[in-house]
């Protein structure tokens, strides 16, 4: 079933997939084949298949990951400079690095969708109602989270000697279900009001709205182990249909 038309308040809308050429303990993880495809690719069929974004633009310093975006459809209107592909950049440098090469060729969005193509599981309709709940919300700042599999306020602390000790010593003794509701990022999605993310230079800045995605859809593939859970999860889903 087809779903209405998104109220539009908050646009125009820019989709924005991150996708440096490096990666330290998963090498060029952003382009390595999924189900037959680049990881690049998954992202980007969310994206459009959402119809809330506008225009969807890759940012990259590498040539070969440009080159594969633009077999894929996708637009690459420029290069990131080689630092913000290093560490201790990350997502927030390149984001603003993106919003400012565009604006400077005259294009200026109110709203960015941030997509990272090492969440492969977003789907359109992911894309879609988080978009809805940042703007019916009249949110600034929107980040896609899904639940821990056991409650971190369980956890432990191990100093150098061995010894335990609760990090948080209020919940001992408690059942799980007698402990606050906790979430964490998953990476897939961030929405943001463009002028407040410029000023604020994060997407944790408060008021922050949670979009809560199952943990079968926030697979973030970091690591070798991470892409062969993903494809066996591709294979589990094709045997279901």
């Amino acid at each position: 079933m087809t779903a209405g038309p998104v109220p539009r308040e908050s646009g125009p809308v820019l989709g924005l997939i991150p996708a440096k050429g490096g990666s330290t303990r998963l090498p060029r993880k952003n382009v390595l084949p999924l189900g037959g495809r680049p990881l690049m690719a998954w992202a980007a069929e969310a994206a459009r298949a959402s119809g809330v974004i506008d225009r969807l633009v890759v940012s990259t310093e590498d040539e070969e990951v440009a080159a594969i975006a633009l077999d894929l459809g996708l637009d690459v209107p420029f290069r990131r400079p080689v630092e913000l592909a290093r560490d201790p950049a990350g997502v927030v440098d390149v984001a603003l690095h993106a919003l400012a090469e565009l604006a400077a060729a005259g294009h200026e969005y109110r709203t960015l969708v941030l997509m990272t193509p090492t969440c492969p599981f977003v789907t359109a309709e992911d894309v879609r109602a988080a978009f809805e709940l940042f703007v019916t919300r009249h949110a600034s700042f929107l980040m896609s989270v899904s639940p821990f599999p056991h409650t971190p306020f369980a956890a432990l602390r191990l100093d150098g000697e061995g010894f335990l000790s609760p990090c948080f010593p209020e919940y001992i003794g408690r059942k799980s279900q007698q402990m606050p509701p906790a979430v964490r990022c998953n990476g897939a999605l961030h929405v943001l009001d463009v002028e407040a993310f410029r000023r604020e230079r994060s997407y944790y800045a408060q008021p922050l709205v949670g979009y809560v995605m199952p943990l079968e859809r926030s697979v973030d593939i970091d690591t070798a182990a991470d892409l062969e859970e993903a494809e066996l999860r591709l294979v589990k889903q094709e045997r279901l249909r």
